[in-house]
């Protein structure tokens, strides 16, 4: 029997969608624009990076190839290579959405085909009911923030605020989510993470998809700074994924980084938490190990989409992508010999596009293992079919939607 293991680059896009232009993301090009920053110089950073984007091993999995398919060029400063040693491919997203749910619930096999709820863009993003309720229910002094905004300036804005009277910093974004950023010691990590489950009931008849909590630590402007403590309430997936097949089937889904808030906490039989991309590997690494036949293993890696997608920030994006890149080899020498790996991501944000939102992309798809023929997969109609390949790898049932593309 046969082991998976599904990595999910958060935010790493290969090109606009075909519907892109109704999210107004025409044009869009996360790995792209990266790559032309880069051989311009535009991605230097003295002390991080220099010089064109280098990814020697993503590049050997067939990514620039990948881009070819998404969006019909060679990206900037990089080439094909002499031989793709993996499966590529490249994947639309048929779900309504460009968030994190959305995205990875379609990779999983279940495509969300429902309207999220949003707040309104404007001087208030959350009515004045709804404050009212939240006040009063968690028992607060108000809230600050009330608006659509970046979770860093907000807390430089709002912070010293926040400790001086605790009230919380609450704001959205263009994703179908409500943000709760508090202070570790003068708010406090658990009143925090108990305020996001109360409110989590509160915005359920919203169809607001994640509420999230942004603890953060710091004693002025200068100095705040967000922790590795964040946690995703997410409502339930529409339909059951292929998490809860797998557990249905006797098997093991062992959830790195935030993909147990992502699906609520449904269908994983193992969680392990980890702060930043370099520790999501490690913890990743050590998973595979004790991973048994049968078991996925499903990581998140989210600093790509955290710390430098929405931060607009491109040397930092490509210096993490190439710090990725060096320690994929790791991946390959854990491999047995029937085991599949899939790299993907769950959307775009482009760093060098406008606002701070995610962007309505095509996502790469590699797929490597020591029994894995490499070549071209085309363009896949739906991230579902990333599921389904690995739900026939694992030798389970298929599901409703998508098809396996190997």
């Amino acid at each position: 029997m046969a082991r998976a293991m599904l990595f999910v680059l958060d935010s790493f896009g290969i090109g606009n969608a075909p519907d892109a232009e109704r999210y107004g993301d025409l044009g869009s090009d996360t790995l792209g624009h990266i790559a032309e920053f880069c051989a311009s110089g535009a991605g230097d950073r003295e002390g991080l990076r220099q010089g064109p984007l280098h990814l020697p091993n993503l590049t050997s999995l067939g990514l620039v190839d990948a881009h070819l398919l998404a969006s019909g060029y060679v990206p900037a400063g990089m080439q094909k290579p002499d031989k793709t040693v993996g499966a590529y491919a490249a994947a639309c997203e048929t779900s309504r959405g460009k968030d994190t749910p959305s995205g990875h619930w379609e990779i999983a096999g279940t495509p969300v085909m429902f309207d999220w709820g949003y707040f309104p863009e404007g001087e208030t993003a959350f009515a004045s009911d709804l404050v009212a309720t939240i006040v009063a229910e968690c028992q607060l002094p108000g809230i600050l923030g009330n608006c659509h905004a970046s979770g860093t300036e907000i807390i430089a804005r709002f912070g010293e605020e926040h400790m001086r009277t605790g009230k919380p910093i609450c704001y959205t974004s263009s994703d179908s989510v409500f943000q709760i950023a508090a202070h570790e010691r003068t708010f406090g990590l658990e009143r925090l993470i108990a305020m996001c489950e109360t409110v989590r009931k509160i915005l359920d008849p919203l169809n607001i998809g994640r509420v999230i909590a942004r603890p953060f630590i710091g004693e002025s402007r200068d100095t705040f700074e967000r922790t590795g403590n964040r946690r995703d309430f997410s409502v339930l997936p529409p339909e059951p994924t292929l998490l809860d097949r797998l557990v249905a089937a006797g098997r093991k889904v062992h959830a790195v980084g935030k993909i147990g808030d992502i699906f609520a906490h449904q269908g994983i039989s193992t969680l392990t938490k980890a702060n930043g991309n370099m520790a999501l590997f490690d913890a990743t690494l050590a998973t595979m190990d004790k991973a048994e036949e049968g078991d996925l293993v499903f990581t998140n890696f989210v600093d790509f989409d955290m710390l430098y997608g929405h931060r607009r920030d491109v040397p930092g994006y490509a210096a993490a992508l190439e710090a990725f890149d060096r320690r994929l080899p790791e991946i390959a020498r854990r491999m047995r010999p029937h085991d599949l790996v899939i790299l993907t991501a769950d959307h775009g944000c482009d760093p060098t596009w406008r606002g701070t939102d995610h962007t309505r992309e095509k996502v790469p798809v590699l797929a490597f293992g020591p029994t894995t023929p490499a070549g071209s997969h085309g363009i896949l109609e739906s991230f579902s079919d990333i599921g389904e390949t690995i739900a026939k790898h694992l030798g389970i049932e298929p599901g409703k939607y998508g098809k396996s593309f190997l």
